[in-house]
């Protein structure tokens, strides 16, 4: 084994030597076996010291950042700061679900304990001008405020602010994370591929807590100590809390773990998507499923719509920025198309039943999102048919969904302040 593994050695070190002049070769032989290449550089350099292309190499595979007096990982700001973030999201989420508890709030509430505590991270990344950080405050504080003024029933225009209300937060933490670059396109596709990855990860360490917890509350039954209850309000909602701030600062710190994984996920799910989506329409016709008149199936309808497209701008934000069309560029393609049918055949039932019934507050928060995502599908599909022309690059894309982003935000934003109202 000794001799074979130095005849390897001996054979790696000739490569080497021989391909001094070849840089290519020289990366071919380093991406095949790292760990070899470097034992046999080392003689190689030895032999030929004034060798300019040895000389880079040796730099890339000895090279040292500059020292610097870095302070422990434990004590840096960054992590410091995180971690304060984090308890006082915890202890804001354990208080808020103790009034959620006494019926004194509503449930939405909760949401007060996880976003505004990432915004501030993100605005201590960010250092934004007093004017977008006056903003951010100022709109969160009434959203808070507003909220909490709103008649405690279930009422369509009330549970429409509460769906509605997270949606316009999330657009405020967009703006917290661009921060002075908020008009800037490929700022807001930063936003949406820290979404993708913070989801990732924050869902692997979620499943990890929720096996810790079964684990605790195991160990606990065998002492005949039931502890679910209190586990629950004060660790599984803490920790919940304080995870997403911890998840935050993982990923804005480029976490490789979900930033190597997301482009596959991409790749995987939209073929995948598109395949299933095909043969449920197809299913559909078949058995005749009418969502003109069968409400339940236009929700569900309108639920498929919205998660293709979700599942569409994703693959687009996390596919390559080169000019070279690929496969998933047509996959993407026909999704957009496919997402088009649906949201057209949705809007024309919403419509109908507008008509024949009447105007209702879910009728019409329906339809006017329906008429939102119409018109962004148009805006990408024409986009991406402009770039399989060779008419336009990838860029034309991206900025289809970036500088829509924020008309999602007005619309849930008059959809959570102005229906209450409306349709008091």
């Amino acid at each position: 084994m000794t001799m074979i593994r130095g005849g390897i050695n001996v054979s790696m070190n000739n490569s080497v030597i021989e391909n001094i002049e070849n840089p290519h070769e020289l990366e071919r032989l380093f991406r095949k076996d790292p760990k070899a290449f470097k034992k046999s550089f080392s003689q190689a350099w030895a032999q030929n010291p004034d060798s300019q292309v040895l000389s880079i190499w040796y730099e890339r595979l000895h090279f040292k950042e500059t020292t610097t007096t870095k302070k422990p990982f434990l004590l840096q700001k960054d992590f410091l700061f995180m971690g304060i973030l984090a308890i006082l999201s915890g202890i804001s989420t354990r208080t808020i679900f103790h009034f959620v508890e006494q019926q004194a709030i509503a449930p939405i509430n909760l949401a007060f304990g996880i976003l505004p505590f990432i915004a501030a991270y993100f605005v201590y990344k960010n250092r934004p001008k007093k004017n977008v950080l006056y903003t951010l405050l100022v709109l969160f504080l009434i959203s808070g405020f507003y909220l909490n003024m709103l008649p405690l029933n279930y009422k369509d225009s009330i549970i429409l602010a509460y769906l509605h209300l997270p949606i316009f937060l999330w657009g405020l933490t967009g703006l917290a994370f661009t921060g002075n670059d908020y008009s800037n396109g490929s700022t807001r596709l930063a936003y949406l591929k820290f979404n993708l990855e913070f989801g990732i990860l924050y869902a692997s360490m979620a499943i990890s807590g929720m096996l810790l917890a079964a684990l605790t509350m195991q160990l606990f039954s065998f002492l005949g100590l039931n502890i679910e209850d209190f586990y629950f309000r004060n660790i599984i909602l803490f920790g919940a809390a304080g995870l997403a701030v911890v998840a935050t600062y993982l990923v804005s710190n480029n976490l490789k773990l979900a930033k190597n994984i997301t482009p596959y996920l991409a790749k995987i799910f939209s073929p995948l998507v598109l395949a299933t989506l095909f043969v449920y329409l197809i299913t559909v016709i078949g058995v005749g499923k009418n969502p003109f008149l069968d409400r339940n199936f236009l929700i569900s309808f309108n639920g498929i719509l919205l998660g293709v497209l979700i599942v569409t701008i994703f693959s687009i934000t996390e596919s390559d920025t080169d000019e070279e069309k690929n496969i998933s560029d047509y996959i993407n393609f026909a999704l957009i198309v496919l997402a088009l049918i649906i949201n057209s055949v949705a809007l024309s039932a919403i419509v109908f039943r507008l008509s024949s019934y009447g105007i209702t507050p879910n009728r019409l928060a329906v339809l006017g999102l329906n008429i939102l995502i119409w018109a962004n599908l148009i805006w990408i599909m024409l986009s991406y048919l402009r770039f399989l022309q060779n008419k336009t690059g990838p860029f034309a894309i991206q900025n289809a969904i970036t500088k829509y982003l924020p008309v999602y935000g007005l619309w849930a934003a008059f959809v959570t302040f102005a229906f209450p109202f409306i349709f008091r």
